[in-house]
């Protein structure tokens, strides 16, 4: 994890892009619709998270690529390390990269979208849930295409279709905190969505990574 910290922090460029992106989405999109407030509210939420899971395909393909190429992912894999924990530490730091920044983040976004402080509140906390399911998610499918020449279209392909239901539930979670009606049972399907993603995507991923080796 410290290791991969340092890497990413080292690309300050690649580190902010996925950011600049969502903060650029945000921005022009009132102006691509107009300004009404109540259009800007209706429709916020889901422009924060389709921004949030483009960002994210943005910079997932560089998970496993750079170790991929120069062989740290074989030397890894001989020296014995359990790749199991290697790949949650690699979910992990692309979550904390990648996502942290934008969650921490949502309250100035939602304020430049008209959106109340339920709504607020029930966005972060989707995005608090989500997001890792976004990165475990995306890590079984860079850990797949890895060796492809490319793997960043095909990846695209592959994901963009699993991420529906997980939007689907987080603008629904989010609607209902705009009308003040309980929105747990939204959470509470993401919540057994990201438990059994974080059970299973550690080992699809070392799975993957050794059958690429071969």
């Amino acid at each position: 994890m410290r290791r991969d910290l340092i890497l990413a922090f080292r690309q300050k460029a690649e580190l902010a892009q996925p950011l600049m992106f969502v903060l650029m989405v945000v921005t022009l999109f009132p102006l691509g619709v107009g300004p009404s407030p109540e259009l800007l509210q209706r429709i916020g939420p889901g422009i924060i998270w389709i921004a949030a899971i483009l960002s994210g395909l943005m910079g997932m393909e560089r998970m496993f690529r750079d170790d991929y190429h120069d062989g740290s992912t074989e030397q890894m894999l001989v020296s014995g390390m359990p790749m199991v924990l290697v790949s949650a530490a690699k979910i992990f730091c692309h979550w904390l990269v990648s996502f942290v920044p934008l969650i921490i983040l949502t309250p100035l976004l939602a304020v430049f979208l008209n959106l109340t402080w339920d709504m607020t509140v029930a966005l972060m906390i989707t995005l608090l849930i989500g997001t890792p399911v976004l990165s475990m998610l995306g890590a079984i499918g860079v850990a797949l295409t890895v060796g492809l020449r490319k793997g960043g279209l095909i990846l695209s392909l592959l994901l963009i279709p699993v991420f529906i239901p997980l939007l689907i539930f987080a603008t629904s979670a989010i609607e209902s905190a705009s009308m003040r009606l309980p929105y747990l049972p939204q959470l509470a399907i993401m919540g057994a969505i990201l438990l059994l993603t974080a059970a299973l995507a550690p080992v699809a991923v070392s799975y993957a990574l050794k059958v690429s080796q071969h």
